[in-house]
C-alpha cells in the first residue's frame, strides 16, 4: 500500500472517531507537550495522519476535506509528499491563505464543535484559536481528547532512554548557580516559582543530556522550581544512580513524569511563572494558584554563552572545519572520478558525517544533513532519501546545509559547492546571496538592537532585483543542544529579542529558483562587543564556523571593496587555523580554496 492510500485510510478511522465524538473537526500541530520543534517518534501525530514529515506544520480534519499549513521552508516539500491524499496544501505568509480559524468556519459552518489535543498545543495558541473559532459564528473548541490513542495502532512508546551528567568544563556554570540565578530573574518578576516546560532550558538549567530526540540531546521532562525546592518530573528508568546522586547533591527531588499536574495542583506558592508559550494548555489550565505569564527567564540566560562555552564553541568549529575541509578536498576528486564511482546525495551526507565522526567528542549530527543536487536544492529543507536520492554530475550546484553535536558545541553550516560548469544566472544568484552573506559579517551595531533590525543587510542586494527568501537568515545555536536555539533572531518578521554579546547567531540567506537551483551560504556567527562611544556600547560579529567559501561561481565585479577585503582576510583566518591540523595534501588544497581573489 502507498503513503497516500495509507493517509487516506487514517483519515477514514479518524473521521469513525469523530462521528462517535460529534466533532466536526480535528486539529494536529506538530507539537509536543513541551512545545518542542523536533519531537520525539511517540508525538509525530501530523506526520502519522498527513504523511507529511517536515518539523513545521498543522493538519486540520474535517468530516469531508482535509488540509495542512505550513511555512515555505516545506512548500515543495509538502506539495510532493501530499500528492494523491485528501489535503490540500496551505501556504503560510502567502497572500490569500485562509487561517486555521478561517478555513474550518468556511469548512464546518456556525456551532460547530472542534477538538485539538490540549497537552501538545501551547496555552498561548489554544486561547488564541478559541477565540478566531468564535469570531466564526461560536464554534467552540474541545481540548480533552485526542483520538490519534484510539486509531494509532502501532504508536511508538514515550522514549525512556538514560539521561548523562553534562561535566562542567563544558557547561561552564554549575547548577546551583543557574537555579540561583533562575530565582533571582523570578524575584524581579515578582514570580514565586515556575514550570519549566522546554527540554533544551531543563537539559541546560541541570546541566545533564539525553538522545530522546533525534540530534537533540534533551530528556523527555518538566522542571517545577518552588520556592524552597526544585523537582524533576522524568520517568525514573532513565536515571542511573549517578544521576540520582547528582541530582540529590544539586538539592533536585524528582519524581515520575505523568505527574507534573499533581505537582502543579499540590504547588501551594502565591503565584507560578508560565510561559504560556511554552507550557501546553492542559497543564496551564491545571494550575489553582496565580499565574504570571511571561517568557520563561531560562531562554535568555542560556542564550548568552559563559566563557567556557565559547571556548568550547571554538574548538568545536575548528574539529568541523577539519572535517569539512577533508571533505570538500575528497569531493573534488570523487566528482572528477564519477565515471568509476558514482556518488548521489545520500552517499555525499554519509561521506561528511564520516568525517565529522573521526572528530574528538563527536556525538552525533545536529540535524538531518540537506545534501541537495541542482533542482533538489530549491527545495529548501529538502533531505535526501531512497526514493529521492539522485547522483551528482560534474555540473551544476550542490547545497550543502548541515551540522554536527560535539561535547563541547553544536555546529550548523552551509556550503553551495559548484561540481562543474555554471549558468551566468547561478553565477549572479551566487554572488548576491554572497554579498548578503557578508554584509551581515560586517555589521557594527548599538547593544540591543533586535535581529530584525539588521536582517535588510542580506536582502538588500537580492530586493534590488526583485529577489527574496522567506525563510529567516539567522538563528541562535546550542551548546551541544538544539540547533535552533531563540529567542533571538535574524529575520523579516518583527521579533523584539535584543542582540547581546555572547550570543551565537547563524547568517544564512539564500535563494531559490523552483525546478532549477538553490544557494544558501551560512557561517555561525558569535555577537561580541566592537567600541564604546558617547552613543553607547556597539557591537558585532564573529565567524565561529571555519571553512572556505567557494570562489568560482563569485563574479567579483559584483562584489564592493570591502566585501572583497572581508572574504580575503576570512579565508586568510581560515587557512592559518585550520592548516596546522592537516596533513601536506590537505593543507596545500586548503591554501589553494584561501587564495585571495
Amino acid at each position: 500500500m502507498d503513503m497516500a492510500t495509507t493517509v487516506n485510510q487514517r483519515l477514514e478511522d479518524l473521521r469513525e472517531v469523530m462521528r462517535r465524538e460529534h466533532l466536526a473537526a480535528f486539529i494536529i500541530p506538530s507539537t509536543d507537550p513541551h512545545q518542542s520543534e523536533y519531537v520525539a517518534d511517540h508525538w509525530k501525530g501530523r506526520e502519522f495522519i498527513s504523511g507529511f514529515n517536515g518539523s513545521a506544520g498543522t493538519a486540520v480534519v474535517t468530516m469531508t476535506s482535509a488540509a495542512l499549513w505550513t511555512d515555505s521552508r516545506y512548500f515543495l516539500a509538502a506539495e510532493e509528499q501530499l500528492k494523491g491524499t485528501e489535503y490540500q496544501l496551505m501556504k503560510l505568509k502567502i497572500e490569500g491563505t485562509p487561517t486555521i480559524a478561517e478555513w474550518i468556519g468556511k469548512e464546518c459552518g456556525p456551532g460547530a464543535e472542534v477538538a485539538i489535543d490540549g497537552s501538545c498545543s501551547s496555552a498561548s495558541e489554544v486561547k488564541e484559536l478559541i477565540a478566531d473559532l468564535r469570531k466564526q459564528g461560536g464554534i467552540t473548541l474541545r481540548t480533552n481528547f485526542d483520538p490519534l490513542t484510539l486509531i494509532w495502532k502501532d504508536r511508538p512508546a514515550i522514549p525512556d532512554n538514560p539521561v548523562e551528567i553534562y561535566p562542567l568544563e563544558y557547561a561552564g556554570e554549575a547548577t546551583h548557580d543557574k537555579i540561583a540565578r533562575i530565582r533571582q530573574a523570578l524575584r524581579e518578576r515578582h514570580a514565586d516559582g515556575m514550570l519549566m516546560a522546554a527540554l533544551d532550558d531543563i537539559a541546560w538549567t541541570l546541566n545533564l543530556r539525553g538522545s530522546d530526540v533525534h540530534c537533540n540531546p534533551v530528556f523527555v521532562s518538566y522542571l517545577l522550581i518552588a520556592p524552597n525546592e526544585v523537582t524533576l518530573y522524568i520517568n525514573k528508568v532513565k536515571l542511573s544512580s549517578e544521576v540520582e546522586a547528582y541530582l540529590k547533591a544539586k538539592g533536585v527531588g524528582v519524581a515520575p513524569y505523568e505527574d507534573v499536574r499533581k505537582g502543579l495542583k499540590d504547588y501551594f506558592a502565591y503565584n507560578i511563572l508560565l510561559d504560556p508559550n511554552e507550557v501546553n494548555y492542559t497543564l496551564y489550565k491545571s494550575v489553582s494558584r496565580e499565574i504570571v505569564e511571561e517568557e520563561s527567564p531560562v531562554k535568555r540566560m542560556k542564550t548568552v554563552k559563559n566563557e567556557r562555552e565559547i571556548a568550547g564553541f571554538r574548538l568545536a568549529m575548528l574539529k568541523d572545519g577539519i572535517a569539512m575541509t577533508k571533505f570538500l578536498r575528497n569531493l573534488e576528486y570523487r566528482i572528477k572520478n564519477l565515471e568509476k564511482e558514482p556518488l548521489t546525495e545520500m552517499g555525499c551526507a554519509e561521506m561528511l558525517e564520516r568525517f565529522r565522526s573521526e572528530q574528538p567528542l563527536y556525538r552525533d549530527i545536529s540535524f538531518d544533513t540537506i545534501a541537495a543536487y541542482q533542482a533538489h536544492g530549491a527545495i529548501v529543507h529538502y533531505e535526501p532519501t531512497p526514493e529521492t536520492d539522485i547522483p551528482l554530475k560534474p555540473e551544476g550546484f550542490l547545497l550543502l546545509d548541515s551540522g554536527a553535536q560535539y561535547l563541547d558545541g553544536t555546529t550548523d553550516i552551509t556550503r553551495t559547492i559548484p561540481l562543474g560548469p555554471l549558468t551566468e544566472e547561478q553565477k549572479h544568484i551566487y554572488t548576491l546571496v554572497l554579498k548578503g552573506h557578508i554584509q551581515i559579517e560586517l555589521c557594527k551595531f548599538p547593544s540591543g538592537a533586535s535581529g530584525t533590525q539588521l536582517d535588510v543587510l542580506a536582502r538588500q542586494a537580492l530586493w534590488r532585483e526583485g529577489l527574496n527568501y522567506l525563510h529567516g537568515t539567522g538563528h541562535g545555536v546550542g551548546t551541544y543542544l538544539n540547533v535552533h536555539e531563540g529567542p533571538h533572531q535574524i529575520r523579516m518578521e518583527w521579533k523584539p529579542a535584543p542582540l547581546v554579546a555572547g550570543m551565537t547567531v547563524t547568517d544564512e540567506p539564500g535563494i531559490y529558483l523552483a525546478g532549477k537551483f538553490g544557494v544558501r551560504i551560512e557561517n555561525t556567527l558569535l555577537v561580541t562587543p566592537y567600541k564604546e562611544t558617547e552613543f553607547g556600547k556597539f557591537l558585532q560579529f564573529d565567524s565561529l564556523t571555519l571553512c572556505p567559501i567557494d570562489k568560482a561561481p563569485i563574479l567579483t565585479d559584483l562584489l564592493t571593496q570591502e566585501e572583497l577585503d572581508w572574504l580575503n582576510a576570512y579565508h586568510q583566518r581560515v587557512f592559518d587555523t585550520l592548516s596546522p591540523h592537516l596533513n601536506q595534501e590537505e593543507a596545500d588544497w586548503l591554501r589553494e580554496a584561501c587564495a585571495p581573489i
